[in-house]
């Protein structure tokens, strides 16, 4: 039997998954970096990550029930993400493949999330809406690579939700990311109070209904659940046009949702509406993998590796802005032909 081991570190969360050829997922840990006031310190958080990352990967080794000379090829997030962040997961990773001395892959960050929705839907073709505090894409296959159909101009709808509540005064706990307090505040709103609605042909923007939503906090005027539920449907009313009218061209079988906010349930009823009007099947990825982990990147240096797609230890920089388009994906034709065979490239 055959494993990758794949580490994610593009942001706040250090994982380690490990999976097999198969794409059975045997092992999938994370330690997250919680700040102790606003956002995230790339440097606070790689230091985070580099304190936690020999437990992670032993905890890893122990749920998978594996020892490090049974893995094949060791995967880490490439990019894009926070440079301190990123360059932490992959010293790791160039140890762990020189130590054993096996292949390196340098995993996309944003493919990643797309193939391991993939794997656990088993959507075949799908449009992608991607969702989380770094990135906000609406994506489908197309020739060889994941095509950008609509995206963010300014700031991702996570990173929306995170500021916003962070200005609310809302505290994040463990396991309770501010994302999911919003929801349970908005499940508590009555009022939809009228927010700025930027779609702008395919792509979005948030920036304007943040500073709106923030300063209706100033003014004191509304109950904070009204303008949770003003705030989200507003958001979401956004993402799910977008991913709709993107749907409406491709004509794609299905709608995948994916990244960490797909985890709210409001997000999902809305898109699952406009995927049963065109015919399509909806599939939403399960929590633990709607988040960054570690899981995804080790499933996605199986496909790339099977394609022959690795990376020496030298030449494995990381790469901060590297967008979803610009990614090779040979695996995904073979795949569509040959019903689940990943090995056709």
């Amino acid at each position: 039997m055959n494993y990758c081991l794949g580490i994610e570190s593009t942001a706040d969360d250090f994982s380690v998954g490990i999976t097999s050829f198969e794409g059975e997922i045997l092992a999938n840990i994370m330690d997250a970096y919680l700040p102790e006031t606003g956002g995230i310190h790339p440097r606070e958080a790689a230091q985070h990550h580099s304190q936690v990352a020999s437990k992670v990967i032993a905890k890893a080794f122990e749920e998978a029930g594996i020892k490090p000379r049974d893995i094949t090829v060791i995967a880490f997030s490439q990019g894009p993400g926070l440079g301190p962040c990123l360059r932490t997961g992959a010293t790791a990773a160039r140890a762990l493949a020189s130590y054993l001395n096996i292949p390196l892959v340098g995993v996309n960050h944003c493919v990643a999330h797309i193939e391991i929705g993939k794997l656990v839907t088993k959507a075949e073709d799908p449009i992608t809406l991607y969702v989380s505090g770094g990135n906000t894409i609406v994506a489908a296959y197309e020739a060889g690579r994941y095509r950008v159909f609509g995206e963010t101009l300014d700031i991702a709808v996570g990173n929306c939700l995170d500021v916003f509540a962070r200005t609310a005064g809302l505290r994040q706990e463990k396991g309770l990311v501010f994302g999911a307090i919003i929801e349970k505040l908005a499940e508590k709103g009555e009022k939809l109070i009228p927010l700025p609605y930027s779609v702008k042909g395919m792509n979005l923007s948030f920036s304007g209904l943040l500073t709106a939503a923030i300063q209706l906090l100033k003014e004191g005027k509304h109950r904070l659940e009204d303008i949770c539920y003003s705030l989200q449907e507003t958001a979401f009313s956004m993402l799910t046009e977008v991913t709709e009218r993107a749907l409406a061209h491709t004509e794609k079988p299905e709608v995948l949702l994916t990244g960490g906010v797909a985890a709210n349930k409001r997000l999902q009823e809305m898109l699952r509406v406009i995927a049963e009007e065109h015919n399509a099947r909806f599939c939403v990825v399960p929590k633990e993998y709607a988040l960054d982990n570690g899981a995804m990147i080790a499933w996605t240096g199986v496909l790339a590796y099977k394609c022959g797609l690795t990376v020496p230890v030298e030449k494995s920089i990381v790469k901060r802005k590297w967008r979803l388009e610009e990614v090779d994906v040979p695996w995904v034709e073979g795949n569509m032909r040959k019903s689940g065979d990943v090995q056709t490239c």
